[in-house]
């Protein structure tokens, strides 16, 4: 986790971290597995209850936690969320950007709320945290690690989930450029990139702001079903800090999505190689 590391039984001994989305999926996961491991932890979310769940199993395990409403599509929002973490504890040392929402259906379908929506949680979020924390981040000189959840969404586009896809490839290829402008502060970057997860993103609506609700009359497009295993926020919140120890940039879940990414990059290499056969390049 970039120069973080004290303990030798675990560089998150006595680290602080901040996980968005951390009521409930694989923000708690993440959370319990990091307070598991000695970190102290700053769990946010839109869903004050669901937070207070994460925190009461995080401190009947016997962890250290306090939690703080946020919206993260609101960027003065998540500088609070900065400032209560940073004065709480004095310091942090792994932001976990992983707050997410998804709307189903075709593009030609989609509503501009829609697009709002989803946006402001999946990128913007990922964005006001980076905006909120990376200053903080790198005037303490203590290293540190950020971790951003994406999808497989965000290396292989899959219909029906066009304003999620979007966003998703948005976090992946800014957190592959954020690993190259943080690595000389000794900040980490790890980009979370599942396919199926047990989790109740597909009820994302529950928390959907009423000013950003579609009319009643509009029309839902069908939840799109996944191929290959559906895994527990658990298994990838355990791939996850594997990765942040050992420095690695991308976590990819499923060994099942190996074919579809292999085509892309067929594509990509086909697409290339007709481009230099016309002399483009």
């Amino acid at each position: 986790m970039g120069s973080v590391s004290q303990s030798a039984a675990s560089p998150f001994r006595d680290r602080v971290a901040v996980v968005t989305g951390g009521g409930s999926g694989i923000g708690r996961a993440l959370a319990r597995a990091l307070a598991r491991e000695g970190a102290r932890i700053v769990v946010a979310d839109v869903e004050p209850s669901a937070m207070a769940e994460t925190i009461a199993a995080i401190t009947a395990q016997g962890g250290d936690a306090i939690g703080v409403a946020t919206d993260v599509s609101d960027l003065g929002q998540v500088r609070a969320l900065a400032d209560r973490a940073f004065g709480h504890y004095g310091a942090v040392h792994l932001l976990c950007n992983n707050a997410g929402v998804v709307v189903h259906g075709g593009l030609e379908a989609a509503t501009h709320a829609d697009w709002q929506w989803v946006i402001g949680v999946n990128l913007w979020g990922v964005i006001h945290g980076l905006e909120a924390f990376l200053p903080r981040l790198i005037a303490q000189r203590q290293g540190g690690h950020v971790v951003n959840t994406a999808s497989m969404a965000g290396l292989v586009a899959s219909p029906g989930l066009g304003i999620y896809n979007t966003t998703k490839y948005a976090v992946v290829g800014l957190s592959e450029t954020l690993a190259k402008d943080l690595r000389r502060y000794g900040i980490g970057v790890t980009v979370v990139c599942p396919m199926g997860v047990a989790t109740r993103i597909r009820d994302a609506e529950r928390n959907r702001p009423p000013t950003l609700r579609n009319p009643p009359d509009t029309p839902r497009g069908e939840a799109v079903t996944l191929i290959g295993r559906t895994l527990t926020p658990e298994d990838v919140a355990a791939q996850t800090l594997a990765a942040v120890r050992a420095g690695e940039l991308y976590v990819i879940t499923h060994e099942e999505s190996l074919p579809a990414i292999r085509r892309r990059c067929e594509r990509l290499e086909a697409a290339t190689r007709r481009a230099s056969r016309r002399g483009v390049v």
